[in-house]
C-alpha cells in the first residue's frame, strides 16, 4: 500500500514540471502592420475603414477541438488617391484689346482661384471689336465682354446675349473732338467726320446725340476705324471719334500731339447705363448657370482687392499683361478703379428698363423686349 502511494506521487510531479515548460516559440501577430499615413489627405484617410479587418486562423479538426489563442491577423492596404473633380472650362472673348476696365478677368483668370473653384478660364481677344457678340451667338466662345447699349441693339435684332454679371457700372463712351473744331456740344456735328469703333456708336450714341438738335445722321459722315482709334485720328482727316475708351483714349491723343475736347454721352440725354457687361448665350445660359455664378464671385473677390490693393493690384495686373503698362494706362488706373463694379452679380432692373423705353421712344429701337430677355442675375432664385 505504501509502495503504491509512493510511486503515485511521483508521477505526478513529473507530469507537472513537463506542464510548466513553455512553448517552443512565442506568439507571433500575423498579417501586415498597419502604419497611419501622415501625408494623406483627410479625404485619403477616412476612404480607409476605421476598423482593420480581424481574420481568425482555421480551426485544426485533427486537434479535436477548437484552437489555444485565436490569433489576430491586421490587414491594411493604402487607399486609392482621390483624382480631383474635372474643371469646368469657360471661353471668354473680351471686347477690345486688354485693357484697364478687364483689369478684374486677368486678375482672375491669373491668381489661380479658378482652378481652386473647379473653373478653368480662357480668356481671348477678338480680331475686330464686332467680333465677340458674332462669336458669342455661333456658340463659340461661352461668355463675351460688350457695352449695355450693343446688348438692346442685339435683342431688338433678335440674338441671344442675356447680361449675366457687370464690371464697369458707369458708362465709358464718349465722343472726342479735336480742340480744333470748337465744337462745344453735340449740335456742332452737323458736316463733321467721325470715326466710330463699334455699332452701337454709329447706331445708337451718335444718332441719339444730334437728333435732338435736328440733324439727321445723314449730315454727319462715319468711318469706320476698328481698334485703330487712336491712328485714325492722327493718319485721317477725322474731326473726332465716338469711342468706348474716354478714360484712357484723350490721353493717348495727347501724347501723339492732338489735343481733344470730350463729349459725355450722360450729360446729353443718354441715359445712364452699364458700360461693360458680361453676356452670355441665352440658349445656353441653363447649362452655364453654376460655373457663370462660380465665376461672378470670383470676380467679387477680385475686384474688391484690387479696390483695396490699387497698387499691388497694378503691379499683379502689369505682370501678367504687361502691354497694359503706358503712361495712358497709369494715368487713368485710379479712375477705372472708382467705376469697377463691387457687385457684379447686381442688376439694376430699373436702368435696364430705362434704356430700353429710351431707345425705343427715339426710334432707335423696333419693339420693347421684357427684362429676362435683356439681362438676368444667375444667382438669383
Amino acid at each position: 500500500m505504501c509502495l503504491l502511494l509512493v510511486l503515485g506521487l511521483l508521477t505526478s510531479l513529473t507530469w507537472a514540471e513537463e506542464s510548466l515548460e513553455p512553448p517552443e516559440a512565442p506568439l507571433t501577430l500575423g498579417g501586415d502592420v498597419m502604419v497611419p499615413d501622415l501625408d494623406a489627405t483627410p479625404e485619403q484617410q477616412t476612404a480607409t475603414p476605421s476598423l482593420p479587418r480581424i481574420e481568425e486562423p482555421p480551426v485544426d479538426e485533427t486537434a479535436g477541438g477548437e484552437p489555444d489563442t485565436p490569433v489576430p491577423s491586421v490587414t491594411h492596404a493604402p487607399a486609392e488617391p482621390l483624382e480631383p473633380p474635372p474643371l469646368e472650362s469657360l471661353t471668354i472673348m473680351l471686347d477690345w484689346y486688354p485693357g484697364l476696365h478687364h483689369a478684374a478677368l486677368i486678375l482672375a483668370a491669373g491668381n489661380g482661384l479658378p482652378q481652386r473653384e473647379g473653373l478653368e478660364l480662357a480668356i481671348r481677344t477678338p480680331a475686330d471689336p464686332g467680333a465677340p457678340l458674332r462669336l458669342l451667338n455661333a456658340n463659340l466662345v461661352d461668355l463675351a465682354l460688350t457695352h449695355q447699349l450693343q446688348l438692346h441693339l442685339q435683342v431688338d435684332r433678335g440674338k441671344s446675349p442675356v447680361r449675366v454679371a457687370t464690371l464697369v457700372d458707369t458708362p465709358l463712351a464718349g465722343i472726342l473732338m479735336r480742340e480744333t473744331t470748337g465744337v462745344e456740344g453735340p449740335e456742332d456735328l452737323a458736316g463733321l467726320t467721325l470715326g466710330y469703333a463699334t455699332e452701337d456708336g454709329r447706331d445708337i450714341l451718335l444718332p441719339a446725340l444730334i437728333a435732338p438738335h435736328g440733324i439727321a445722321q445723314a449730315e454727319v459722315s462715319m468711318v469706320e476705324t476698328g481698334f485703330a482709334l487712336a491712328t485714325a485720328m492722327t493718319e485721317q482727316s477725322l474731326d473726332g471719334l465716338v469711342t468706348p475708351l474716354r478714360l484712357t483714349l484723350p490721353r493717348q491723343l495727347a501724347d501723339r500731339g492732338v489735343s481733344t475736347r470730350q463729349l459725355n454721352v450722360e450729360k446729353h440725354g443718354i441715359p445712364f447705363h452699364d458700360g461693360l457687361i458680361l453676356v452670355a448665350n441665352r440658349d445656353r445660359l441653363v447649362r452655364l448657370r453654376e460655373p457663370i455664378i462660380e465665376l461672378v464671385d470670383i470676380l467679387r473677390d477680385t475686384t474688391l482687392w484690387m479696390i483695396e490693393n490699387p497698387e499691388m493690384a497694378w503691379e499683379a495686373l502689369v505682370e501678367l499683361e504687361p502691354t497694359i503698362d503706358t503712361p495712358a494706362n497709369r494715368d487713368a488706373w485710379s479712375a477705372t478703379l472708382m467705376r469697377l463694379s463691387a457687385q457684379p452679380a447686381a442688376l439694376d432692373s430699373r436702368r435696364y428698363r430705362q434704356v430700353e423705353a429710351y431707345l425705343h421712344e427715339n426710334g432707335l429701337i423696333e419693339s420693347i423686349s421684357p427684362l429676362e430677355r435683356l439681362a438676368v442675375d444667375p444667382g438669383a432664385g
